[in-house]
């Protein structure tokens, strides 16, 4: 067949495999210091409380949403992105195994600072040297759907694996740290020698100096293009999702922390054990609650796509973001009201079974699947050309502002009932997507004003 003949550049692959690695040892650590923080020092961790835990868990991830815009800028105007990706990987892979050599948590600070530099220089970078790749548009839309779930089996592999090897005995936390900065000295290795025929001249020069038809055409669009006042409304359309997803990131990440620490088992007082994690004679591993999140997304990645194109066939055509926003944000706030079901069967001494647990975890994934990979297409249709690149910069700030504010509204709901705070948080979640979903039509309005 002609297709199989053309196939994806090898090159396409040492980059996917590049966010593979990648990405097993981030979300191994990410799960692994919420837990080893309030894990008993004398089984290795660091006896501190849940909501130091979720902290520094939260920090870790906080900071590799905002560095990625300053590489980027490096690579755009001064710096060889290949060169660029290089450093990012061998700054984390060192990161980790300071990360490994910890007694306290000054050193995962270190780590956390080189890891977010690295991604900086890494994460986007990478993807842009992938693109370079390719020669037009279409090309480009189904290789960044494939590297997705690239990106997805790497934390899939890590949550499940990985993360396993600490919280099953068979290696120290610390160890498990060292391992996954290896992974990243090993990714270093193969984007190097894999990448060195198979990318070409992609990458080797910074981004302004790519030439391809249509990037140079949309540049020259984009500076062109004057403000509107139907652009102004476009750019209110965005800053309002924005600022929406921000609260939608805020309580999806605080959910890991119940399943952890009140749902979850471990050695030390933050873990309460409210679920039943055997089937059978098998122990689940927490991390697996992680697991299904990166599961859910590998499978729907390519399901979504099907049925947004089906709905994109309709007489009245797909379902706007706004609604499909609002759908995330309704499912989230859903799986808070099974979380607050599932503590209301454990009881106060009892336990509820893990099932309820991995029906929290795929209502919130399907919610994400719903919200999350749309965001950049949003913004991409709806942004004014000469705002493009600052309004796309600002999308990853909510994810940012959302890990600096969960861990402060989980150590204040651990001052309240469960039902309470919780159920509290699963309403107002749901009232932001149905509020939304009413207004749909209207902001899907501005979105289209040209006056």
């Amino acid at each position: 067949m002609e297709t199989a003949k053309k196939g994806k550049p090898f090159g396409f692959y040492v980059c996917a495999l590049g966010f593979t690695f990648e990405r097993m040892a981030f979300y191994t650590v990410k799960y692994l210091l919420a837990i080893w923080i309030a894990t008993n020092t004398t089984s290795g961790g660091l006896g501190l409380d849940d909501a130091k835990g979720a902290a520094i868990s939260a920090s870790f991830v906080a900071w590799t949403y905002i560095t990625p815009m300053i590489g980027g800028y490096l690579a755009d105007h001064f710096i060889s992105p290949r060169l660029c990706v290089q450093i990012g990987m061998l700054l984390m892979g060192v990161g980790y195994i300071i990360s490994g050599m910890a007694t306290d948590l000054k050193m995962v600070w270190v780590m956390i600072v080189l890891v977010a530099v690295g991604t900086g220089f890494f994460k986007g970078n990478l993807s842009g040297v992938n693109g370079l790749l390719f020669s037009d548009q279409e090309e480009l839309d189904e290789a960044f759907s494939i590297q997705y779930s690239f990106v997805n089996i790497g934390s899939f592999i890590g949550t499940t694996f990985i993360a396993v090897l600490a919280t099953s005995g068979k290696m120290s936390f610390t160890g498990v740290f060292t391992l996954c900065g290896a992974l990243l000295i090993i990714d270093l290795i193969w984007f190097t020698v894999g990448g060195k025929k198979a990318l070409g001249e992609a990458g080797k020069t910074p981004f302004k100096k790519d030439t391809r038809e249509f990037v140079s055409e949309e540049k020259r669009a984009a500076a062109a293009a004057p403000l509107t006042s139907g652009d102004k409304k476009k750019v209110v359309a965005v800053i309002l999702l924005t600022l929406l997803s921000a609260v939608f990131w805020m309580l999806w990440y605080m959910a890991y922390m119940p399943a952890y620490y009140r749902f979850g088992y471990g050695d030390g007082d933050a873990f309460l054990n409210k679920a039943n994690w055997y089937i059978g004679s098998f122990q689940i591993p927490t991390s697996w609650f992680d697991s299904v999140n990166a599961l859910v997304c590998i499978i729907l990645g390519p399901v979504l796509a099907v049925v947004w194109r089906k709905l994109s066939q309709r007489p009245q055509g797909d379902m706007s973001m706004f609604r499909k926003t609002a759908l995330g944000c309704i499912l989230l706030g859903v799986s808070y009201l099974v979380m607050v079901l599932a503590n209301n069967i454990a009881g106060d001494n009892g336990q509820c079974s893990v099932m309820w647990l991995a029906l929290v975890c795929l209502l919130m994934s399907v919610g994400e699947m719903v919200f999350s990979p749309l965001g950049n297409s949003f913004i991409s249709k709806f942004a004014p050309a000469k705002l493009l690149g600052l309004l796309l910069g600002v999308w990853p700030i909510a994810v940012f502002l959302a890990q600096q504010l969960y861990p402060r509204l989980y150590a204040f709901l651990n001052t309240m009932d469960f039902t309470k705070g919780y159920g509290g948080c699963a309403v107002v979640v749901i009232v932001f997507g149905a509020i939304l979903w009413g207004f749909s039509n209207k902001l899907e309005s501005w979105g289209t004003s040209e006056e």
